[in-house]
């Protein structure tokens, strides 16, 4: 049986605790009257009801349903009830409850929301594979295909076959599943909603164990669905369990403000009914208590809480115009908070949240918060995906319907899915997983091309090149946010356009400092596999970057530490005004034509001093068989001979190509980082990477790592930096000096 199947015991030590939390007193709608699943399942072990008519014990199920799909096919409903109560008879829950009491609160709980006849037959039998003799074949030849992937999808993975595995590969399992019908995650969530109620005869422990998952996977998941009803008590039920002593105090709060006399939300909501009824606008204005998590959150947030802290107004309408006619009315009429407007109507949110957002002060200081949505839009905020009934029937004629975000594969699943691929084992999916979903924000930035990439809050353009170019990003040099060159290191803003600018070497690799500015799995699986995929390159990049850190007294106060890149754009890249970012990583220096006196061994330039012909230079072994070449008056030579390193010996070769780096000194002005790039590339100079101190005093210093085909070539490139207009100097980088 499932094991999340217990008896119907409040959460916690706390009786009462969640399951009947109490709320302050508002105006609501009539509920309806709470059901007895207990004599409702006894009442089911008698039989099964007459084949030309309804079950009495999914009556409940059914006045739900009709109240959304007054017109739905009830036969499937009875069907399903029959064959789930005849195959769970004889099972029970360990409150000694019949098991189908189960698979029908978790019904009813879909029912309420909204959900369609397909997905409330699939619940009914979302255990009856799991947990009885009846087969995924079965369930096809009497419901159809819709319902056996459905059920397929929720059924859990036998630990005898995968072990400690089982958990993270059945979730695996199940995303996958809904990445082609979001249904499944909708009987998942209801499914542990109703194990979440029913938690308390489980032992301290195990209830700790599911409370951390739901914490960690369900609410998420839930969030990005949309489904806010199911989420909001997931979040109360979790908080019981977890923080049983924070829960309790704020119980107390949320009791002692139920107790007051007066009530500054529903005063408040009387002076909005009447204005609104003033400007003839049709609206339901009601009073949405808090729930206990959102009431803590926001005693964290102000400490002493006041009677308008415990819940918002809600102002339902029937056209979306409606919804800024209420909201200049407010405005107008009463005292706006202006910096708590948001306008997620013209910009919904990517779980479909629409509605206005503002607040109204009292003249006692209170701030009382408003939400301003249709009914239509109400429904999607509490239901989520589940509201939208079968994403996958033939469109509807009403146009609202067309403009909804495709539910059937949201951009956040769709990541998920594409690096889910790619972990290598069930702990670090797991893992991984965890870590995704605790990204509780996204963003949407937008490509030159018109497309846009949905991306978590925090990304940065690292993780945008991996979610635009796969692994094909390992050749990125850099970026243009909002037509600015960029380093990869940039953090996105939601509405930024990102131009991702690819180097051309086939053999381009991945940095490791990158991995400290990816964000996304997708972008941080894609590297860490190239870096296991070639060890010694991987391990030559560790111990260049090891040998050629600055000491931190030489790092000036402010400046930009950026990633190495492992690549360069060609000429003809380079003079194009949308080229290489000047702020790129530095790349693995190349081997300026030095010979060494250790054949076949692999030669770089160190990137603390860049030699050039005709420097004296020396060389020094590194990990993986390679020798760096330093100038000899470079203070890591000192360095590494005190800690008895052994010199090897090099030299120039006859070719005269040569890697330098260059100081430039600029007063800060518009595209000056372009200008100077351009005027580069015209001298044959390939950037290799640069990096931006911040501007002091309107004046900024860059410092570039170039490839010259020839030293000969230094004195004109160094001119032509010069005159370009903003430089007043620019020198050859001086190398690091003791102490200094």
């Amino acid at each position: 049986m499932s094991a999340e199947a217990t008896n119907s015991v409040t959460p916690g030590p706390m009786p009462g605790a969640v399951s009947g939390p109490v709320t302050p007193t508002a105006p609501r709608r009539k509920a309806r009257p709470r059901i007895d699943l207990r004599r409702l399942g006894r009442a089911a072990l008698l039989g099964p009801a007459a084949r030309d008519r309804l079950p009495d014990a999914i009556s409940h199920v059914v006045d739900a349903h009709r109240a959304h799909h007054p017109d739905a096919d009830l036969e499937p409903l009875r069907r399903a009830y029959v064959l789930a109560e005849s195959s769970h008879r004889g099972q029970m829950r360990k409150s000694g409850e019949p098991y189908i009491t189960h698979p029908l609160a978790v019904t009813l709980i879909l029912a309420e929301l909204g959900a369609e006849t397909t997905t409330l037959t699939a619940s009914l039998l979302h255990d009856t594979v799991e947990d009885t003799d009846v087969t995924l074949d079965q369930v096809g030849e009497q419901f159809g295909e819709e319902v056996r992937y459905l059920v397929d999808g929720v059924t859990k993975l036998e630990k005898v076959d995968y072990g400690a595995a089982a958990e993270p590969e059945t979730f695996r399992k199940m995303l996958v599943a809904t990445g082609n019908d979001v249904r499944v995650m909708s009987i998942k969530l209801a499914d542990r909603l109703h194990n979440m109620r029913t938690l308390g005869v489980m032992r301290p422990e195990k209830q700790e164990r599911i409370a951390k998952v739901t914490h960690d996977v369900l609410i998420p998941l839930a969030e990005r669905l949309g489904v806010q009803a199911l989420k909001t008590e997931l979040e109360d039920l979790v908080f019981a369990i977890l923080r049983p002593e924070e829960y309790e105090h704020t119980r107390e709060l949320i009791v002692r403000n139920a107790a007051r006399a007066d009530d500054p939300l529903a005063e408040v909501a009387d002076e909005v009914r009447t204005v609104l009824r003033e400007a003839d606008i049709p609206a339901e204005v009601l009073i949405r208590p808090r729930h206990f998590v959102s009431v803590h959150r926001v005693s964290r947030k102000r400490g002493r809480l006041r009677g308008s802290d415990f819940g918002r107004l809600l102002v339902l309408v029937n056209e979306d115009a409606d919804c800024y006619g209420v909201l200049g009315e407010l405005h107008t009429c009463m005292t706006p908070v202006v910096s708590e407007f948001k306008d997620f109507i013209a910009v919904p949110k990517f779980n479909l949240y629409q509605s206005l957002h503002t607040a109204v002060a009292r003249e006692d200081g209170q701030v009382v918060e408003v939400l301003i949505r249709t009914h239509q839009m109400h429904k999607v905020a509490e239901a989520g995906v589940v509201a939208l009934g079968n994403p996958y029937a033939p469109a509807s004629d009403d146009p609202a319907d067309g403009e909804r975000v495709d539910p059937t594969r949201p951009g956040w699943l769709s990541r998920l899915l594409d690096w889910q691929e790619a972990a290598p084992d069930p702990d670090h999916f797991w893992s991984t997983l965890r870590e995704d979903l605790a990204q509780d924000r996204e963003i949407t930035v937008f490509r030159p091309d018109g497309g846009t990439l949905g991306l978590p809050e925090g990304a940065t353009c690292v993780d945008a090149a991996y979610a635009q170019y796969g692994e094909d990003a390992h050749a990125c040099i850099g970026a243009r946010v909002n037509g600015r060159l960029a380093t990869l290191s940039t953090v996105l803003k939601d509405g930024d356009t990102v131009q991702l600018l690819m180097g051309q070497d086939p053999a381009s690799e991945p940095s490791r400092e990158w991995l400290e500015h990816a964000h996304t799995p997708a972008a941080r699986i894609a590297i860490q596999r190239w870096l296991a995929a070639h060890p010694a390159q991987a391990e030559a990049q560790r111990a260049e970057a090891q040998e050629n850190r600055q000491p931190e007294g030489n790092r000036q106060s402010g400046e930009r530490a950026v990633a190495p890149r492992p690549t360069t754009a060609d000429a003809s890249d380079a003079s194009d005004p949308d080229g290489p970012a000047p702020e790129q990583a530095a790349v693995r220096p190349a081997t300026g034509n030095v010979l060494t006196d250790r054949p076949g061994a692999t030669v770089r330039l160190a990137g603390c001093c860049t030699p050039v012909r005709p420097d004296e230079i020396t060389g020094f072994a590194v990990r993986g068989g390679a020798v760096t070449v330093h100038r000899a008056e470079c203070a890591a030579v000192a360095r590494m001979k005190d800690g008895g390193r052994t010199e090897v010996g090099v030299r120039w070769g006859e070719a005269t190509e040569c890697r330098v780096t260059l100081v430039a000194e600029s007063f800060v002005r518009p595209h000056l980082l372009a200008d100077l790039t351009e005027a580069m590339a015209l001298e044959g100079a390939e950037i290799v990477s640069a990096t931006v101190e911040p501007p002091t005093q309107q004046q900024v210093r860059h410092t570039y790592t170039v490839q010259l085909p020839d030293a000969a070539h230094l004195p004109a490139l160094m001119r032509a930096m010069r005159n370009v207009a903003g430089v007043y100097d620019v020198t050859r980088a001086q190398p690091q000096t003791q102490g200094g």
